[in-house]
Protein backbone atom coordinates (compact mmCIF):
# COMPACT_ATOMS: atom_id res chain seq x y z
CA UNK A 1 0.00 0.00 0.00
CA UNK A 2 2.65 2.83 1.48
CA UNK A 3 6.24 2.73 -0.47
CA UNK A 4 8.69 1.50 2.49
CA UNK A 5 12.35 0.62 2.63
CA UNK A 6 13.84 -2.52 2.60
CA UNK A 7 15.17 -2.84 6.29
CA UNK A 8 16.81 -5.15 8.62
CA UNK A 9 16.59 -6.24 12.10
CA UNK A 10 16.97 -3.69 14.21
CA UNK A 11 15.95 -1.12 12.76
CA UNK A 12 15.94 2.58 13.95
CA UNK A 13 13.62 5.23 11.82
CA UNK A 14 16.35 7.92 10.77
CA UNK A 15 16.34 11.33 12.88
CA UNK A 16 12.53 10.71 14.36
CA UNK A 17 11.68 13.84 16.03
CA UNK A 18 8.51 16.03 17.48
CA UNK A 19 8.11 17.57 13.99
CA UNK A 20 7.79 13.96 12.32
CA UNK A 21 5.09 13.21 15.10
CA UNK A 22 2.87 16.15 14.38
CA UNK A 23 3.19 15.56 10.18
CA UNK A 24 2.67 11.75 10.86
CA UNK A 25 -0.47 12.62 13.42
CA UNK A 26 -1.97 15.42 10.84
CA UNK A 27 -1.63 13.23 7.69
CA UNK A 28 -3.63 10.57 9.88
CA UNK A 29 -6.28 13.13 10.85
CA UNK A 30 -6.68 14.00 7.42
CA UNK A 31 -6.73 10.89 5.67
CA UNK A 32 -9.30 9.76 8.46
CA UNK A 33 -11.48 12.75 8.10
CA UNK A 34 -11.61 11.88 4.61
CA UNK A 35 -13.98 8.97 5.07
CA UNK A 36 -16.57 11.43 6.85
CA UNK A 37 -16.19 13.90 4.24
CA UNK A 38 -17.11 11.42 1.72
CA UNK A 39 -20.45 10.50 3.67
CA UNK A 40 -21.65 14.01 3.74
CA UNK A 41 -20.86 14.53 0.28
CA UNK A 42 -22.93 11.24 -0.80
CA UNK A 43 -25.83 12.65 1.07
CA UNK A 44 -26.72 15.21 -1.92
CA UNK A 45 -24.35 14.17 -4.88
CA UNK A 46 -24.13 11.41 -6.99
CA UNK A 47 -20.57 9.11 -6.64
CA UNK A 48 -19.25 10.60 -9.58
CA UNK A 49 -19.63 14.18 -9.28
CA UNK A 50 -18.19 13.51 -5.55
CA UNK A 51 -15.08 11.52 -7.00
CA UNK A 52 -14.87 14.70 -9.64
CA UNK A 53 -14.72 17.39 -7.38
CA UNK A 54 -12.26 16.07 -5.32
CA UNK A 55 -10.16 15.46 -7.94
CA UNK A 56 -10.81 18.36 -9.75
CA UNK A 57 -9.87 20.35 -6.17
CA UNK A 58 -6.68 18.54 -5.35
CA UNK A 59 -5.25 19.49 -9.02
CA UNK A 60 -6.27 23.05 -8.90
CA UNK A 61 -4.33 22.72 -5.27
CA UNK A 62 -1.21 21.04 -5.74
CA UNK A 63 -0.46 23.23 -9.52
CA UNK A 64 1.42 26.09 -7.28
CA UNK A 65 3.73 23.30 -5.94
CA UNK A 66 5.53 22.39 -9.00
CA UNK A 67 6.67 25.26 -9.12
CA UNK A 68 8.83 24.99 -6.16
CA UNK A 69 9.33 21.40 -6.28
CA UNK A 70 10.44 20.66 -9.68
CA UNK A 71 9.69 23.33 -12.36
CA UNK A 72 7.13 23.76 -15.07
CA UNK A 73 9.83 22.25 -17.80
CA UNK A 74 10.43 19.26 -15.97
CA UNK A 75 6.73 18.55 -14.99
CA UNK A 76 5.71 18.89 -18.87
CA UNK A 77 8.90 16.14 -19.90
CA UNK A 78 8.14 13.70 -17.13
CA UNK A 79 4.15 13.71 -17.82
CA UNK A 80 5.22 13.06 -21.63
CA UNK A 81 7.27 10.08 -20.55
CA UNK A 82 5.42 8.39 -18.45
CA UNK A 83 2.12 9.00 -20.06
CA UNK A 84 0.78 5.65 -20.69
CA UNK A 85 1.16 4.62 -16.94
CA UNK A 86 -0.32 8.14 -15.33
CA UNK A 87 -3.15 6.61 -17.33
CA UNK A 88 -3.23 3.74 -16.17
CA UNK A 89 -2.86 4.60 -12.68
CA UNK A 90 -4.87 7.18 -12.31
CA UNK A 91 -8.01 4.68 -13.48
CA UNK A 92 -7.12 2.06 -10.84
CA UNK A 93 -5.31 4.35 -8.25
CA UNK A 94 -8.57 7.18 -8.66
CA UNK A 95 -11.10 6.83 -10.57
CA UNK A 96 -12.40 3.85 -9.97
CA UNK A 97 -11.93 3.24 -6.25
CA UNK A 98 -12.29 6.75 -5.44
CA UNK A 99 -15.84 5.50 -7.01
CA UNK A 100 -16.34 2.43 -5.35
CA UNK A 101 -15.46 4.03 -2.00
CA UNK A 102 -18.34 6.91 -2.64
CA UNK A 103 -20.55 4.32 -3.83
CA UNK A 104 -20.28 1.75 -0.92
CA UNK A 105 -20.86 4.66 1.66
CA UNK A 106 -23.99 5.40 0.57
CA UNK A 107 -24.69 2.30 2.17
CA UNK A 108 -21.77 1.90 4.67
CA UNK A 109 -20.78 3.50 7.43
CA UNK A 110 -17.72 5.79 7.21
CA UNK A 111 -15.91 3.97 10.03
CA UNK A 112 -16.71 0.69 8.94
CA UNK A 113 -15.48 1.70 5.27
CA UNK A 114 -12.22 3.28 6.43
CA UNK A 115 -11.59 -0.56 8.36
CA UNK A 116 -12.01 -2.17 5.21
CA UNK A 117 -9.76 -0.25 3.58
CA UNK A 118 -7.13 -0.70 5.92
CA UNK A 119 -6.76 -4.06 4.37
CA UNK A 120 -5.17 -2.90 1.34
CA UNK A 121 -1.32 -3.78 2.60
CA UNK A 122 -2.91 -7.50 3.02
CA UNK A 123 -3.70 -7.31 -1.11
CA UNK A 124 -0.19 -5.92 -1.67
CA UNK A 125 1.47 -9.01 0.38
CA UNK A 126 -0.57 -11.54 -1.98
CA UNK A 127 -0.19 -9.83 -5.34
CA UNK A 128 3.32 -8.90 -4.89
CA UNK A 129 3.34 -13.07 -5.17
CA UNK A 130 3.23 -12.62 -9.16
CA UNK A 131 5.99 -9.03 -9.49
CA UNK A 132 8.74 -11.26 -7.85
CA UNK A 133 9.79 -14.66 -6.28
CA UNK A 134 11.43 -12.53 -3.52
CA UNK A 135 8.07 -11.62 -2.80
CA UNK A 136 6.54 -15.20 -2.21
CA UNK A 137 4.95 -15.10 1.41
CA UNK A 138 5.51 -17.85 3.88
CA UNK A 139 5.25 -18.51 7.86
CA UNK A 140 4.02 -15.35 9.79
CA UNK A 141 3.64 -13.25 6.56
CA UNK A 142 0.80 -16.17 5.42
CA UNK A 143 -0.45 -16.29 8.49
CA UNK A 144 -0.73 -12.62 9.26
CA UNK A 145 -2.86 -12.74 5.66
CA UNK A 146 -4.80 -15.05 6.60
CA UNK A 147 -5.62 -13.34 10.12
CA UNK A 148 -6.34 -9.99 8.17
CA UNK A 149 -8.38 -11.51 5.69
CA UNK A 150 -10.23 -13.29 8.41
CA UNK A 151 -11.34 -10.24 10.29
CA UNK A 152 -12.45 -8.84 6.42
CA UNK A 153 -14.92 -11.91 6.47
CA UNK A 154 -16.17 -11.24 9.88
CA UNK A 155 -16.98 -7.82 8.86
CA UNK A 156 -18.92 -8.17 5.68
CA UNK A 157 -20.57 -10.79 6.92
CA UNK A 158 -21.64 -8.67 10.17
CA UNK A 159 -23.56 -6.59 7.61
CA UNK A 160 -27.49 -6.22 7.45
CA UNK A 161 -28.34 -8.24 4.52
CA UNK A 162 -28.22 -5.81 0.99
CA UNK A 163 -24.89 -4.30 2.85
CA UNK A 164 -22.27 -6.77 1.54
CA UNK A 165 -22.30 -5.89 -1.71
CA UNK A 166 -20.80 -2.48 -0.14
CA UNK A 167 -18.54 -3.85 1.81
CA UNK A 168 -17.79 -5.53 -1.49
CA UNK A 169 -16.91 -2.60 -2.74
CA UNK A 170 -15.10 -1.19 -0.72
CA UNK A 171 -13.02 -4.12 0.18
CA UNK A 172 -12.53 -3.79 -4.03
CA UNK A 173 -11.21 -0.32 -3.30
CA UNK A 174 -8.27 -2.22 -1.45
CA UNK A 175 -7.20 -4.80 -3.91
CA UNK A 176 -7.19 -1.40 -6.65
CA UNK A 177 -4.60 0.73 -4.10
CA UNK A 178 -2.56 -2.54 -3.70
CA UNK A 179 -2.45 -3.73 -7.41
CA UNK A 180 -1.78 0.11 -8.84
CA UNK A 181 0.69 0.72 -5.81
CA UNK A 182 2.91 -2.01 -7.06
CA UNK A 183 2.06 -1.02 -11.08
CA UNK A 184 3.60 1.93 -10.62
CA UNK A 185 6.56 0.97 -8.53
CA UNK A 186 7.75 -1.03 -11.71
CA UNK A 187 6.62 1.86 -14.19
CA UNK A 188 6.85 5.01 -12.61
CA UNK A 189 9.84 4.87 -10.10
CA UNK A 190 11.78 7.39 -11.70
CA UNK A 191 9.52 10.08 -12.21
CA UNK A 192 9.60 12.42 -9.47
CA UNK A 193 6.39 12.56 -6.65
CA UNK A 194 4.99 15.65 -7.78
CA UNK A 195 4.36 14.00 -11.22
CA UNK A 196 2.82 11.18 -9.83
CA UNK A 197 0.21 12.88 -8.30
CA UNK A 198 0.07 16.02 -10.23
CA UNK A 199 -0.23 13.71 -13.11
CA UNK A 200 -2.78 11.12 -11.93
CA UNK A 201 -4.74 13.76 -10.79
CA UNK A 202 -5.30 15.28 -13.84
CA UNK A 203 -6.00 12.48 -15.72
CA UNK A 204 -8.45 11.40 -13.35
CA UNK A 205 -10.53 14.97 -13.63
CA UNK A 206 -10.45 14.23 -17.41
CA UNK A 207 -11.90 11.17 -16.88
CA UNK A 208 -14.55 11.62 -14.55
CA UNK A 209 -15.67 14.31 -16.02
CA UNK A 210 -17.98 12.38 -18.04
CA UNK A 211 -19.67 11.14 -15.69
CA UNK A 212 -20.11 13.98 -13.13
CA UNK A 213 -21.75 15.95 -15.91
CA UNK A 214 -24.40 12.95 -16.34
CA UNK A 215 -24.75 13.35 -12.42
CA UNK A 216 -24.98 16.32 -11.73
CA UNK A 217 -27.80 17.43 -9.28
CA UNK A 218 -30.47 19.46 -9.82
CA UNK A 219 -30.39 22.08 -7.15
CA UNK A 220 -26.96 23.67 -5.87
CA UNK A 221 -25.74 21.19 -2.66
CA UNK A 222 -25.56 22.64 0.69
CA UNK A 223 -22.47 24.29 2.29
CA UNK A 224 -21.36 21.38 3.98
CA UNK A 225 -21.80 19.33 1.20
CA UNK A 226 -19.52 21.59 -1.05
CA UNK A 227 -17.33 22.02 1.91
CA UNK A 228 -17.04 18.45 1.95
CA UNK A 229 -15.77 18.11 -1.15
CA UNK A 230 -13.51 20.58 -1.06
CA UNK A 231 -11.65 19.36 2.02
CA UNK A 232 -11.46 15.87 0.25
CA UNK A 233 -9.75 17.51 -2.57
CA UNK A 234 -7.54 20.22 -1.18
CA UNK A 235 -6.23 18.15 2.26
CA UNK A 236 -7.59 14.69 1.82
CA UNK A 237 -5.18 14.86 -1.27
CA UNK A 238 -2.73 17.59 -1.82
CA UNK A 239 -1.80 18.28 1.65
CA UNK A 240 -1.67 14.83 2.69
CA UNK A 241 0.24 13.90 -0.66
CA UNK A 242 3.00 16.37 0.41
CA UNK A 243 2.29 15.79 3.85
CA UNK A 244 3.15 11.88 3.30
CA UNK A 245 6.33 12.32 0.58
CA UNK A 246 8.08 14.85 2.83
CA UNK A 247 7.73 12.19 5.72
CA UNK A 248 8.86 9.47 3.55
CA UNK A 249 12.02 12.36 2.50
CA UNK A 250 13.16 13.07 6.12
CA UNK A 251 11.62 10.40 8.24
CA UNK A 252 12.16 7.39 6.26
CA UNK A 253 9.34 5.70 4.46
CA UNK A 254 9.06 2.71 7.00
CA UNK A 255 8.01 5.60 9.61
CA UNK A 256 5.23 7.15 7.08
CA UNK A 257 4.21 3.44 6.55
CA UNK A 258 2.82 3.87 10.54
CA UNK A 259 -0.45 6.15 9.54
CA UNK A 260 -1.75 2.81 8.44
CA UNK A 261 -2.67 1.54 11.88
CA UNK A 262 -3.78 4.90 12.61
CA UNK A 263 -6.26 6.23 10.11
CA UNK A 264 -9.13 3.48 10.97
CA UNK A 265 -9.40 4.37 14.38
CA UNK A 266 -9.65 8.31 13.62
CA UNK A 267 -12.06 7.26 11.03
CA UNK A 268 -14.06 5.40 13.50
CA UNK A 269 -13.93 8.68 16.06
CA UNK A 270 -14.89 10.68 13.67
CA UNK A 271 -17.84 8.75 12.57
CA UNK A 272 -18.80 8.41 16.10
CA UNK A 273 -18.22 11.91 16.89
CA UNK A 274 -19.51 14.38 13.92
CA UNK A 275 -22.04 11.82 12.12
CA UNK A 276 -23.48 9.79 14.91
CA UNK A 277 -22.32 6.42 13.76
CA UNK A 278 -22.37 3.90 16.24
CA UNK A 279 -18.84 1.86 16.78
CA UNK A 280 -19.79 -1.74 17.16
CA UNK A 281 -18.14 -4.52 18.62
CA UNK A 282 -17.88 -6.23 14.90
CA UNK A 283 -16.10 -3.56 13.88
CA UNK A 284 -13.67 -3.35 16.93
CA UNK A 285 -13.08 -6.88 16.20
CA UNK A 286 -12.53 -6.50 12.71
CA UNK A 287 -10.27 -3.54 13.19
CA UNK A 288 -8.45 -5.73 15.54
CA UNK A 289 -8.11 -8.84 13.25
CA UNK A 290 -7.01 -6.62 10.29
CA UNK A 291 -4.44 -4.70 11.89
CA UNK A 292 -2.98 -8.01 13.20
CA UNK A 293 -3.15 -9.68 9.98
CA UNK A 294 -1.14 -5.91 8.75
CA UNK A 295 1.29 -6.24 10.91
CA UNK A 296 2.72 -9.80 10.67
CA UNK A 297 1.67 -9.89 6.68
CA UNK A 298 3.68 -7.32 5.82
CA UNK A 299 6.59 -8.87 7.73
CA UNK A 300 6.48 -6.00 10.69
CA UNK A 301 6.13 -2.65 8.85
CA UNK A 302 9.24 -3.71 6.00
CA UNK A 303 8.11 -3.02 2.90
CA UNK A 304 9.86 -2.60 -0.07
CA UNK A 305 11.11 0.51 -1.76
CA UNK A 306 9.59 0.17 -5.42
CA UNK A 307 5.86 1.70 -4.04
CA UNK A 308 6.49 5.00 -4.39
CA UNK A 309 2.66 5.90 -4.52
CA UNK A 310 0.55 6.74 -1.49
CA UNK A 311 -3.10 5.69 -1.41
CA UNK A 312 -5.68 8.51 -0.24
CA UNK A 313 -8.61 7.08 1.25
Amino acid sequence: MYPGQKTGPGYVFPSVGRRHLTMLLALAAIWGSSFMFIKVAVRELEPGVVVFGRVFVATLTLLPAVHFMIGWRRLFTELRRFARPLVVLALFNASIPFWLLAWGEERLDSGLAAVLQASTPLFTALLAFGFSRSDRIGGTRLIGVVVGFLGVVFLIGAQPQGDWLAGLAVLLTAACYAASALYAGSRLAAAAPIVTSLGTLAVATLTTLPFAIAQLPDQVPSWKVIGSVVALGSLGLSVAYLLYFGLIATAGASYAVLVTYLVPAIALGYGAVFLDEQITASAIGGLLLILAGVALGTGSLRLRRRVPVAEAP
